[in-house]
């Protein structure tokens, strides 16, 4: 049985984004699920916006994420080079061995020629294809066109007359006649090489078996297996998956709120994080707990892949956030919030006062809010606390002074406090909370007060008797 082998083959012409990194994230996980090889391929023959740290950025961005990639750029292979820029003798190989089948032609049409044969196919309801003006040009003609300096590319001489199919594993059974196709271009007149070919000669060459890939792609599946049976090589089982769209349906970009995944590292997220949530858009999973990478990719099933739309959802991502947050090692959660924190906690008391946030964090910097609603010296106050202490008679406060001593819980001040002045519930403990923390939310309030101590409970219950 032939060894599953998927692969992410980016342009690194930015940081990856959400769109790109489900992908690989996707082919990572079938390729786990069937104890294969993942594949890094980076398809860098856009000359002009290709740039090497766009590279080490995504193998960075994969790295952090445990996209580990067994075979491909800085992993080696028997494939190599991993890199099309360097790979430009086997692509003039099967370009030779087209042109001995007489499979492909020069096209001479200038840029002008075939932008107006689109409008009026598109006129005519006429999807848009090349109308095979040089298809039948002599090669004498050709030759001389050729000697006078003509510009021209290379064109791929689709099939006449047939059908090409295929099963997508996402969209099912796919047709495309020939016709509705044309001829297309698989050398440039600069000399470079068009996608459509490259990609499909890359992954024949490279025993790839399964690719996944956006949907986007799926009307280049045909021209791709079409080049591939020209060649006698083989052709992979495809699978494209949905695209991820914005609140309006229109596709993700960075303006609608699509993140990179340097931003997400950088904003505190977790990895596990963004796996969970990454996994489950245009993927169905019957698990609703957050899993591992290995459990992601025992429960993966290309069946469980959908076809409509998958919408962004940044309160999802948060959620999962939060999850990870709750079940990551104490040691872990410490040293990802130290930035936040660091000199503003006593030593002997971290490990105490990341206890008690840990249910109120999802980023780094929301442990900042605890820290200061423990231990600043002036209180800032949220607007919620100041409504409800501007709405206090401050006897609670003058009584809660009096209530208070240096060996007292929380529990039992409150208690103190509740049976002199007769104030009970949410009249009691909201109030308190404002003037001790500075909000109207948060964590455990025993722990909090345990944490600021006696005479900054008591300094902060004071400004709100003296300030009435």
């Amino acid at each position: 049985m032939t060894q599953v082998k998927t692969r992410f083959a980016p342009s690194p012409t930015g940081l990856i984004h959400f769109g790109n990194v489900r992908t690989a994230l996707f082919n990572v996980l079938l390729s786990k699920k069937s104890t294969g090889l993942f594949l890094l391929r980076i398809e860098d023959t856009d000359f002009e916006r290709s740039r090497e740290e766009y590279i080490q950025a995504l193998q960075e961005d994969l790295r952090w994420l445990e996209l580990d990639w067994q075979e491909g750029e800085d992993a080696g292979g028997a494939a190599a080079p991993y890199r099309q820029s360097q790979r430009t003798p086997a692509y003039e190989k099967y370009l030779s061995q087209l042109e001995a089948q007489g499979k492909v032609y020069p096209c001479f049409c200038s840029a002008v020629e075939l932008e107006v044969s689109r409008k009026v196919q598109a006129s005519a309801g006429k999807p848009p294809r090349y109308s095979g003006k040089c298809a039948h040009l002599k090669a004498e003609e050709a030759a001389q066109k050729k000697a006078d300096g003509a510009p021209y590319t290379l064109r791929f001489r689709m099939p006449k007359d047939t059908t090409l199919m295929f099963d997508d594993v996402v969209r099912g059974q796919q047709k495309f006649p020939a016709e509705d196709i044309g001829d297309f271009i698989i050398r440039r007149s600069d000399g470079s090489f068009a996608f459509f070919f490259v990609n499909a000669v890359d992954d024949a060459l490279m025993g790839v078996t399964h690719v996944l890939r956006g949907e986007d792609h799926l009307t280049n599946t045909p021209r791709q297996i079409a080049l591939l049976e020209a060649l006698e090589l083989p052709v992979p089982t495809y699978g494209h998956i949905s695209l991820i769209v914005d609140a309006q349906g229109a596709p993700l970009s960075k303006r609608s709120g699509s993140l990179s995944v340097q931003e997400l590292r950088e904003m505190g997220y977790f990895p596990i994080a963004v796996n969970n949530y990454l996994a489950r858009l245009g993927h169905h999973f019957v698990e609703t707990e957050l899993m591992s990478l290995d459990q992601l990719s025992q429960a993966f099933d290309q069946s469980h892949l959908g076809r409509a739309p998958a919408r962004y959802d940044r309160g999802q991502l948060d959620y999962w956030q939060s999850q990870a947050v709750q079940q990551v090692a104490e040691g872990a959660f410490i040293a990802w919030i130290a930035p936040a924190i660091k000199g503003s906690v006593p030593e002997e008391q971290i490990d105490a006062f990341a206890r008690a946030v840990r249910p109120n964090v999802i980023f780094p910097h929301d442990a900042r809010v605890w820290v200061e609603a423990v231990y600043a010296e002036a209180l800032p106050l949220s607007d919620d606390a100041r409504t409800v202490l501007e709405a206090t008679n401050s006897d609670l406060f003058r009584t809660a002074v009096d209530a208070l001593n240096e060996d007292m819980d929380f529990k039992a001040f409150t208690q103190r406090v509740k049976q002199a002045s007769g104030a009970s519930g949410k009249g009691l403990f909201l109030p308190l909370r404002a003037a001790l923390t500075g909000q109207t939310f948060g964590p455990e309030m025993p722990a909090l007060f345990s944490l600021m101590g006696y005479e900054r409970a008591r300094h902060r219950l004071m400004q709100h008797v003296l300030s009435s």
